[in-house]
């Protein structure tokens, strides 16, 4: 199972490329992916015949006690057919829908490829939360999916309502997993149905949460609203997604859990409730829509309601009736809509007032429609009036139920009519639809598809059989599949509901006004808008009085409710310890009373540059603390994070005026003043309550130990970054470069990478021409430029990149480290922009910011790889011994890569910032003609 969920991976990454090279008809190569499934679980029929299962688990976060634990039994294996079979065919029939030069056609195949993957985890997945995840990203593709059409403004409305709807649904699922969970020690729904069930409170809330989220995906009443508005997806996507895959999700999950909790008290009164309420609303706006792909829509809210009914009764006919009904309508729902598909790309529409004789022009196509439609409306002998007879049997004792069932069934042939009618009809006033021959891989997926349900129905007595052991989880069978089981009550009420059916067809003129008056008083659609509306009205009046656009407000209220709450707790209930020493050496007051004297100073500095510098200092007598201290590593890192910070800080107040505004007024900056002070005491006191309030020993005493042993390195630091807490620094560096290229693209809207200056041709004799000590140089207008600045910037340029190398592969034994060394790097980077402007650095770093940060991503990734193919587990450090020539002996750590790309990132990041805040920044004066200091106003082609 395993294997097949990286098969699908692979042909995820895989499938833009395969779609460059070969246009839509990677999508046969594709199509094996799921086809794979399918095969797998054709192969393990006899395995899990009897009732057994396929287990298999493989270790993934320990701490957590979460494996990769997989486990296929009956219900699982149907669901697995039907998501590789018919994901299989959907891609072969997308092969010929889409045509060459389709856009977004790569983004469709590799979206959906991961989309059947998704499923294929979601289906065998034993542990909850590992169900959860591939629920979760079930929905990311399904939104993705929806989305296609990205021009269209109706597709990304329909894409954001159903990530919306099923998102929420998941999040309160997830809510009920925790709680089902906690309660029976862990997390696998074998341990979980193995041990008794709480009981209370506790039980109700848990089965409605998880039903929440059930019924959410299903699209089951009160959700049904999203699926028929995702009708804006292409065709392929409507027919595997709401058809055999995504609401079958919810519909799994309900038959999955029953076998444990349909006693529980809610369980049944809700499925049966909501399901009954969609099969009934769904049928009847089914019969109110023109458009063949919304009637299927409609129709497909309304089949689902029936199979959380028959699923959610919790009766063992009812569960042998609903793994029928499942199968069945997996094949002729995905058939119908590949079917509307093949209509609206050879006829040019699906509107079923504009359709006529498209019957005798395309037989076949009708022929095909019209197996799966007399298996939608239970016409025998094919699986869908087994299936439904099924169902009727299994109600017969709840009469009430019963007749509901009745009533939807008799909706669900009146829109199957309405279908064939609508689409097939030649109808009079109405001229002849002109249809395009559609190409063979097009008929071939809805043809194996119906054909599939005619030869099941006589086969029924067979797939009952490998069917039972599902069924028997809810106790003794009593009934059995069968085409035909003699004149019983059930196959009265079949016919019943058939011959209902026909009739509404019929007189479906006469009640044409009654369908349109005779609808919900909210549709599903008004509701949520409805909601979304007030949500975003609310969120308006709230930003309107909260958001005021004032930076020291924001901040004074933040820093005002940390005094407030946090503070007056603490002064409560004083968790300080009593032997509190003042300092341990008199050099520590001296420095400490240096950063309060500075901070003072800088809340009443009136220049912008002067309270920079004054914070600076504050920042540097930080980094002297470390150094009395002891922490060489912390204090270097604080050093170097404080001088690019000034620089970083100086490149921005170009751009603002020199001195700060006359506001705020005195009495305001007093209370300004009292807040800070406040705030910096209650800091105090909640370190000093941390560093007391450990009540066992701590981790970090075992850190040294681990730090020679595990990460083969002496600097505790280093090797807590790239080793102990590896996992740690790779979530940072990841937000970090998502972080700086979102802020990158927020601040100019321009390539990052900068201009180079073109170098100057020599025009005069070789013994003529002046030294020039930094190209970009000569770009500069005469007073910015510094002959004493740009020669000492030539001269330890490179002495200062070897000591940023240094610290880099000295650090995992000595201060430094790829964070540090990568910082030393930038400074030098900066030095070069500061002495020489944008072209110089352009001269220095001829390379793209984005591309820096992207390497150095990958080679710390590829360094977790690297250690995981060597000892089995990421990110873990191993030591080997090489013998260079010349060099001698040589140790290296994996973790080395690691730290080589934490010093990329670094470097990255800061190539980032001087391109932005200061390269840009540079073109902007430039452009507006702006008289800066020391800037020469040129055009871009004007370079020396």
């Amino acid at each position: 199972m395993l294997v097949l969920l990286i098969l699908h991976l692979a042909a995820a990454l895989l499938a833009p490329l395969l779609v460059r090279w070969w246009g839509p008809r990677a999508c046969y190569a594709l199509a094996l992916a799921p086809a794979a499934a399918f095969g797998w679980a054709v192969a393990h029929t006899g395995a899990v015949r009897h009732g057994g299962a396929v287990v298999e688990t493989y270790p993934w976060i320990a701490q957590l006690q979460l494996d990769v634990a997989l486990r296929v039994t009956t219900l699982s294996w149907l669901t697995l057919l039907l998501v590789g079979g018919v994901g299989a065919l959907v891609l072969v029939y997308s092969a010929r829908y889409f045509h060459a030069g389709s856009a977004g056609l790569a983004r469709f195949a590799a979206v959906m490829v991961a989309f059947a993957g998704a499923m294929v985890g979601l289906v065998v997945s034993d542990d909850l939360l590992l169900l959860y995840v591939f629920w979760e990203l079930t929905t990311v593709f399904s939104y993705l999916l929806i989305g296609h059409s990205t021009e269209r403004r109706s597709s990304r409305l329909a894409a954001a309502q159903a990530l919306i709807v099923t998102t929420l649904g998941g999040l309160a699922m997830l809510v009920g997993f925790l709680l089902l969970g906690r309660h029976a020690g862990g997390y696998r729904w074998s341990l979980i149905t193995s041990v008794p069930l709480p009981g209370g409170g506790y039980l109700v809330m848990a089965v409605l949460l998880v039903l929440a989220g059930a019924l959410a995906k299903a699209a089951v009443f009160p959700f049904s609203s999203w699926l028929p508005v995702a009708m804006a997806a292409p065709t392929p996507v409507s027919a595997y997604l709401h058809a055999a895959a995504m609401v079958k999700a919810g519909v799994f999950l309900i038959g999955l859990l029953g076998p444990a909790l349909a006693p529980a008290g809610p369980w049944r009164p809700v499925t049966v409730v909501a399901g009954l309420i969609t099969l009934v609303a769904g049928g009847w706006a089914a019969l109110r829509q023109d458009d063949l792909k919304l009637l299927l829509a409609y129709g497909t809210v309304s089949q689902l309601g029936l199979l959380t009914v028959v699923l959610g009764a919790g009766t063992p006919e009812a569960a042998l009736a609903g793994t029928a009904m499942l199968l069945a309508h997996a094949l002729f729902k995905a058939g119908l809509f590949l079917v509307v598909g093949i209509l609206d790309h050879s006829a040019g529409g699906r509107d079923l007032r504009e359709l006529s004789g498209v019957g005798r022009s395309a037989p076949l196509l009708a022929g095909i429609a019209g197996l799966a439609a007399a298996s939608m409306a239970g016409v025998p002998p094919l699986l869908g009036f087994v299936a439904k007879e099924a169902v009727l049997a299994a109600f017969t004792d709840r009469p009430l139920v019963l007749a509901v069932l009745v009533a939807g069934i008799a909706l669900t042939v009146a829109y199957s009519i309405r279908f064939l009618w609508g689409a097939f009809a030649t109808r009079p006033g109405v001229p002849d639809t002109e249809l395009e021959r559609p190409p063979a891989a097009m008929l071939v997926p809805p043809a194996l598809l119906a054909v599939a349900g005619l030869a099941a129905g006589p086969a029924a007595g067979w797939i009952g059989g490998l069917l039972h052991p599902y069924a028997a989880l809810f106790g003794p069978v009593g009934e059995h599949l069968a085409l035909w089981h003699g004149p019983t009550v059930a196959l009265g009420l079949s016919a019943a509901a058939i011959g209902g059916g026909v009739v509404l067809h019929l007189v479906r003129g006469r009640l044409a006004s009654a369908l349109r008056r005779l609808r919900f008083p909210v549709g599903g659609n008004q509701g949520y808008e409805w909601i979304t509306h007030r949500f975003d009205r609310i969120a308006i009046e709230v930003t309107s009085v909260t958001q005021r656009g004032s930076l020291p407000q924001y901040l004074g209220t933040v820093l005002l409710a940390l005094v407030l709450v946090p503070g007056t707790a603490m002064l409560v209930t004083r968790p300080w310890r009593n032997d509190i020493a003042g300092w341990a050496s008199p050099a520590q007051l001296v420095v400490c009373a240096v950063i309060a004297v500075a901070a003072v100073l800088a809340l009443g500095a009136r220049r912008r540059l002067t309270a920079m510098l004054l914070v600076g200092v504050t920042g540097y007598g930080t980094a002297m603390m470390f150094v009395l201290y002891g922490a060489p590593d912390l204090a270097l890192t604080q050093f170097l994070v404080e001088t690019a910070t000034i620089a970083v800080f100086v490149l921005v107040l170009r751009r603002l005026p020199p001195h700060f505004s006359a506001r705020p007024l005195r009495r305001s900056r007093w209370v300004r003043r009292g807040i800070g002070l406040a705030a910096g005491l209650v800091m105090a006191g909640l370190a000093l309550a941390a560093a007391g309030a450990r009540r066992a020993p701590s981790i970090s005493l075992a850190y040294p130990h681990l730090a020679v042993t595990e990460g083969h390195g002496r600097n505790v630091v280093d090797v807590t970054l790239v080793d102990i807490r590896a996992w740690d620094t790779m979530g940072e560096i990841s937000v970090l470069v998502v972080t700086a290229t979102g802020v990158a693209s927020l601040i100019f809207e321009r390539s990052r990478t900068g201009p180079r200056p073109r170098r100057p041709r020599p025009s005069a004799p070789r013994r003529d021409r002046r030294t020039v000590w930094l190209r970009g140089g000569t770009t500069l207008h005469e007073r910015r430029r510094s002959i004493v600045f740009e020669v000492v910037t030539r001269l330890i340029f490179h002495t200062v990149v070897l000591f940023s190398l240094f610290l880099l592969f000295s650090g995992h034994n000595a201060p430094g480290g790829g964070f540090a060394g990568g910082l030393v790097a930038s400074l030098a980077l900066a030095l070069r922009y500061l002495a020489g402007g944008r072209y110089e650095l352009a001269e220095a770093a001829p390379v793209g910011a984005g591309t820096v940060l992207g390497a150095g991503l990958a080679v710390a990734v590829g360094g977790g790889v690297l250690s995981l193919l060597v000892t089995g587990a990421v990110l873990h450090s191993v030591k080997v011994n090489l013998w260079v020539p010349v060099v001698g002996h040589l140790h290296l750590v994996t973790s080395l890569f690691f730290d080589i790309g934490v010093y990329l990132i670094v470097v990255g990041l800061v190539l980032d910032i001087l391109r932005s805040l200061g390269a840009e920044v540079d073109r902007h004066i430039e452009a507006a003609g702006e008289s800066a200091p020391g800037l020469v106003v040129q055009r871009e082609g004007d370079r020396p």
